[in-house]
This record gives C-alpha cells, sequence and structure tokens, in this order.
C-alpha cells in the first residue's frame, strides 16, 4: 500500500497537476471554436487564471516549490492566452441572442449585484485592451522583481505577497461562474468536462499537497482547499439547474411581479370622474 501511495504522489499526481491545464480546458477551447460562439462562457476564467499564473510563475525564485507547479502555471498561461483569444474571437454580437451571456458575470446586470466596473475592466467590447492590460502586467512583474531582488528581506516579503495573492486570486476562480449560475438558473455555456477536471484535479492536489515529500508552501494547501470546496459548490448547481435555457429574470422574477402589481394596483380603483360642474375652482 505504501509504495502505491508512493507512486502516485510521486509521479502520478506531478504528472496529473502539469497536464492538467490542457484536460480542463482544450475541451472548453474546442467547443466554442465548434460552435462559433462563447454565449455562456464568462471571460473572467481566463483573467483569473492568467492573473493568478504569472504571479505564480513570479513567486518561484523566492520560494522554490515544486517544480511540477512551475511548469503547470506557465502552460496555464499558455491555455488561458488560447482560451481568451477564442472566446474574444466568437463573442456573440451584443445585440443577438445570448450576447449578454458571453460578458463577464453574465446574467447578474438586473439586481443588487449589477455594477460597472471602473474603466469598463475586463468588459471591452474591442479585443486590444484585453491584451494591453496582459503585457502591462508582465512588465509591471518584470519590473517589480528586477527592483526588488537585491534586497533580501525586502524581496522575500515581496515574493511572499505576490504568492499569496496568486494564489488567493486562483482560488475565487469557480465564484464567476457559481454567481452567473445563481443568477441564470443554468449553467449553459459551461462545460461539463470543465467541471469534472476540476473536481478531480482539487481531489489530486489535495492528496499531493498533504502527502508530498517535495516543498509545498501552505498557500497552496490553504488555497486549495478554498478552491476544493467552490468546486464542489458548483457541482451541486450543476445537478441542480442543468443546461437549460437560462432565465435572466428569474431571481427577481417574485420582485417585479411585486412591483408590476403595485404599479397596475391604483388602474384597478374606480375613480369617478367629477361633472364640470363639480369641480373645484
Amino acid at each position: 500500500m505504501g509504495g502505491v501511495l508512493s507512486f502516485v504522489t510521486g509521479f502520478v499526481a506531478p504528472v496529473f497537476i502539469i497536464v492538467s491545464p490542457i484536460t480542463s480546458y482544450a475541451d472548453q477551447i474546442a467547443a466554442i471554436y465548434r460552435s462559433k460562439s462563447s454565449a455562456g462562457f464568462s471571460l473572467d476564467i481566463p483573467l483569473i487564471m492568467l492573473v493568478a499564473s504569472m504571479l505564480r510563475v513570479f513567486y518561484y525564485p523566492g520560494a522554490q516549490y515544486d517544480t511540477s507547479l512551475l511548469i503547470q502555471a506557465t502552460i496555464m498561461i499558455v491555455v488561458q492566452i488560447t482560451l481568451l483569444h477564442v472566446a474574444l474571437e466568437n463573442r456573440p454580437s451584443h445585440s443577438s441572442k445570448g450576447g449578454e451571456a458571453s460578458q463577464p458575470f453574465a446574467g447578474m446586470k438586473d439586481g443588487a449585484m449589477d455594477s460597472v466596473r471602473p474603466y469598463n475592466f475586463w468588459q471591452w467590447r474591442s479585443s486590444k485592451p484585453y491584451w494591453q492590460f496582459l503585457l502591462y502586467l508582465l512588465i509591471t512583474l518584470l519590473a517589480c522583481e528586477l527592483i526588488f531582488a537585491p534586497f533580501g528581506f525586502a524581496y522575500n516579503f515581496y515574493s511572499s505577497t505576490i504568492g499569496y495573492l496568486g494564489l488567493a486570486i486562483e482560488a475565487t476562480l469557480p465564484i464567476p461562474q457559481i454567481i452567473a449560475n445563481n443568477r441564470t438558473r443554468s449553467c449553459k455555456g459551461f462545460r461539463f468536462s470543465v467541471l469534472v477536471s476540476w473536481i478531480a484535479g482539487d481531489a489530486m492536489k489535495m492528496l499531493w499537497f498533504f502527502t508530498a515529500t517535495t516543498e509545498i508552501p501552505w498557500a497552496f494547501k490553504f488555497c486549495g482547499m478554498f478552491q476544493a470546496c467552490c468546486d464542489s459548490f458548483l457541482g451541486v448547481q450543476y445537478f441542480m439547474y442543468g443546461t437549460g435555457e437560462s432565465v435572466p429574470g428569474h431571481a427577481h422574477s417574485g420582485m417585479s411581479a411585486h412591483q408590476n402589481g403595485a404599479a397596475r394596483s391604483p388602474r384597478t380603483v374606480h375613480i369617478p370622474m367629477l361633472e364640470k360642474d363639480d369641480r373645484l375652482d
């Protein structure tokens, strides 16, 4: 039994972690490309994964964590850039059916969580600002690396900060999709294969993080546990809602009905019109 566990944690788990970006998102990329539509897919997913993966790569020089995690982060960047490109190229027009579904936080426009992001961040209609943001982020990280590298204590603090920040951002990955699913009461556009790969990846990561003999910082463990909980809840949503047609106004249907009723109620009260002679001067 011990030999099997050692084989899993020493070989199977690292390999699984390394190829997980491909197994998780290849089907999503192919589905968007085939259908020529990214409706229902949250653009916040590539945003979260690209920022988190870039921060993890720059976290490595200071933390020297397991090389498998560094390779995974590098592959993830390539995969997410591909996914973002395909999703942007196949966005439905804003006026077409499903056009809003390709927006970040799709289905959340009518309610308390409706908000306009500063400068329409990651909601741009043109593709160019997305790539500009990623380029500026890369330049900023490179500059910070060069600035802090000569200063031991300051660099250690900086490295730990971006490491925890990157892992915390990655842990929020399922949240935009969870919110969108809850608002529309549907998981349409979100691939079941992605969900399965996320949950399977969580299980493998938890096993590896707590049994590996190589260095796995606690930041990976804490954020991994949080993400596993979120992915599990996403699985519950998939079971509850399925992939049927979305119902954008479902969450507010009761309120809307009440408001509409209140608006109509005065019309149902008969107020006799005063005759000309009865009117007050």
